[in-house]
């Protein structure tokens, strides 16, 4: 009989079963976490990639409006302005044209103005468009000239489409290599007075980024043009300055030429130039346009005439005539010539009247602001034989002027020429400051914007000279830096900043915590690791409680070397913080692979973060950009409420600066902590 044989189910495929669906949520969960690691990376590669962007337009805005400023005429400006705009952007070749004619009956010209990167000769296809560009008459609304003056606004043509094959140049642009065009106006108010179009190998895709980037740098260039049209329409009278109608340069060196031909005839005729510089001249140009910068030099120019008395000018030597002897020699810079100086005392009463009366305020664009002018003297008694050297030492004077604290005169003396002795008499005092206890310590607090509390402080490294007093760290760490001094003068700074937190630690807040800067040098010899062990060890304070700060610069040198430094610092159970973020470019895949704590937002950024967007823009994505990494951020160089209101609403998790305290003293920063215990 054949029967059906019946096998009981096996006693472990429950087991197995549950196994097996337990296996599959494990990996669904890791496909999950995969995704959302992958979401945050990507987001985080976005905003780092945005903020570079915007760091590289601003840079390119900056290049642009420097160089506009330093060129002599609207061509240089237009060629510097075309080489920088085809550096950023790779297109080879850029091309002016120019609003040219009288008022009244100005046409658009082509003009002989390039920058060309294609490497081809004259007689080449490039060459070929060129020439031909040149003689090229312009048509309203036709072409891209046309188009871009009709319109205002940037253009692009792709040469193979039905635009780019209405244009009469096509052929040629084909022959050259080129497929497709872009050309944006200068702008001076709603009226186009030039046009800059470039030529690229490839087909573009005008984003509006690039485009909004483009009109931003027309409507800069066609500041310049209007400052530059006097000048132009003078150029061939090139001995004066279009704005002020002072002497330039040209006419200055040329006067002071003669007066050193007439001392070498007349030894007992002597002359002293006076250099004259504008203090905070750019904090006006930034802040209320070029415009009323232009103004505030006219208004200097006219103030400076007013003010000397004829006896003091070089007029009274007929061979020179009545030229003008108050020159500007640019931007906000203006020199005076003395004739028939006795003595050193009278150049120095005429320099102490024209600080006086350029500490007066000036009404600019319907505001009264206040500079202060830096002047430095040289006199001609000290047997100059080229014109170019008395100038270069009236120049140094008046940096002295201003690193003396501006506002005042200096006389120019040989030993200004011996800066390395000072420098070399400040090392040797800087070997022996440690000795001598001169290093002191100073502490800003870290604070938490929500509730006001410190939570932490930056150990600030101070030097009290015992003949200078106290010497400003800008003055002192590039030597110490390079000199090595950095590495024992950096061990004492952690030890000391270490043992001071240990104290609070015990007597306030047992979660303070302490950052200590850490130079590039200290970071890269090697002995960093073995200094933080030993001062960990002596004071005895909590490894996570100390933070040692590294600029992006640092960190970036050698990304490998840091990695390596990094993991025995994490190994040790400090903290790191990679401090001014955004001064530079960090790349993302080491940023991730760095077990960095803690960005902190530069000073640059946050100054006036309430006023300028762009601030805004980059702060938040620094703070998108850590909180997708998991770090915590800290914003320095909060100064008002307003600052310090904004960073709060973004979430940043830290904020230090004078809003709520200035570096302070030990003892200072005790009563802050006991005052919130």
């Amino acid at each position: 009989m054949i029967g059906t044989v019946f096998n009981p189910p096996e006693q472990g495929e429950p087991e197995a079963s549950r196994a097996a669906a337990e296996i599959a949520r494990l990996e669904q969960r890791l496909r999950r976490e995969v995704a959302a690691r992958q979401e945050a990376e990507a987001a985080a590669q976005q905003g780092l990639r945005g903020l570079f962007q915007r760091q590289q337009e601003i840079a390119l805005l900056e290049k642009i409006a420097v160089a506009a400023n330093e060129a002599d005429g609207v061509n240089e400006a237009m060629v510097r302005a075309l080489e920088a705009v085809c550096q950023y952007t790779g297109w080879p070749l850029g091309h002016l044209w120019l609003q040219v004619g009288a008022p009244g009956t100005e046409q658009f010209a082509s003009t002989t103005v390039w920058h060309d990167e294609t490497g081809q000769d004259a007689a080449g296809p490039v060459g070929a468009l060129r020439a031909q560009t040149e003689v090229w008459q312009f048509t309203p609304g036709v072409g891209l000239p046309g188009r871009v003056v009709q319109s205002r606004a940037p253009v692009c043509i792709d040469i193979l489409d039905p635009e780019g094959a209405a244009i009469r140049r096509q052929p040629l642009i084909v022959g050259a290599g080129f497929a497709s065009l872009l050309g944006f106006p200068v702008m001076i108010g709603s009226e186009p007075v030039a046009v800059l179009e470039f030529f690229s190998r490839e087909h573009l895709v005008p984003q509006p980024s690039l485009l909004r980037l483009m009109a931003q740098i027309g409507t800069q260039l066609g500041r310049v043009i209007e400052r530059r049209r006097a000048q132009d329409q003078l150029i061939y009278d090139a001995l004066h300055d279009p704005l002020t109608k002072l002497g330039n340069r040209k006419l200055f060196l040329d006067r002071l030429t003669q007066m050193l031909r007439r001392s070498r005839r007349v030894p007992d005729s002597h002359f002293a130039v006076l250099f004259v510089d504008l203090d905070r001249f750019k904090a006006i140009n930034d802040g209320l346009g070029h415009q009323s910068g232009d103004q505030l030099i006219l208004a200097t120019a006219q103030r400076l005439q007013a003010g000397l008395r004829q006896s003091d000018l070089v007029a009274r030597d007929a061979e020179l005539g009545h030229e003008h002897v108050v020159a500007r020699l640019g931007g906000d810079e203006f020199v005076i010539l003395l004739d028939q100086i006795g003595s050193a005392e009278r150049a120095i009463i005429v320099a102490d009247r024209i600080v006086t009366l350029l500490a007066e305020p000036f009404e600019v664009a319907g505001q009264r602001v206040f500079v202060t002018a830096s002047v430095g003297i040289a006199m001609s008694a000290s047997g100059y034989v080229d014109e170019e050297d008395i100038l270069r030492d009236a120049d140094i004077a008046m940096y002295h002027a201003k690193q003396a604290g501006r506002g005042r005169w200096v006389m120019f003396d040989k030993t200004m020429q011996l800066a390395a002795v000072r420098r070399l008499r400040l090392e040797a005092d800087l070997r022996d400051a440690i000795a001598r206890k001169e290093f002191f310590l100073q502490f800003q607090p870290i604070v938490t914007p929500i509730d006001g509390r410190v939570r932490g402080f930056e150990a600030l490294l101070r030097w009290r000279h015992p003949r200078d007093g106290v010497v400003p760290p800008v003055d002192f760490i590039p030597v110490v830096e390079e000199t090595g001094l950095i590495e024992p003068i950096g061990a004492w700074v952690l030890a000391e900043a270490c043992r001071q937190l240990g104290l609070w630690q015990r007597r306030y807040d047992t979660q303070l915590s302490m950052s200590v800067n850490v130079s590039a040098v200290q970071f890269t010899r090697g002995a960093l690791v073995d200094v933080v062990r030993c001062a960990l060890r002596e004071t005895g304070i909590a490894p996570a409680s100390l933070k040692l700060e590294l600029t992006e610069s640092a960190v970036m040198t050698d990304p490998e070397q840091a990695l390596r430094v990094f993991a025995d610092l994490k190994a040790l159970g400090v903290r790191v913080s990679l401090d001014d973020f955004g001064t530079g470019y960090s790349s993302l895949s080491y940023l991730r692979r760095l077990p960095i704590d803690t960005l902190k937002i530069d000073r640059s950024f946050v100054s006036k973060i309430d006023v300028h967007a762009d601030k805004r823009q980059i702060a938040q994505a620094v703070l998108a950009l850590a909180r997708a990494l998991g770090m915590d951020v800290v914003a320095e160089g909060v100064e008002t409420e307003a600052e310090r209101d904004l960073l709060r609403e973004m979430g940043s998790d830290y904020v230090q600066g004078y809003f709520y305290h200035r570096p302070l003293d030990p003892e200072a920063a005790a009563s802050a902590l006991a005052r919130q215990a």
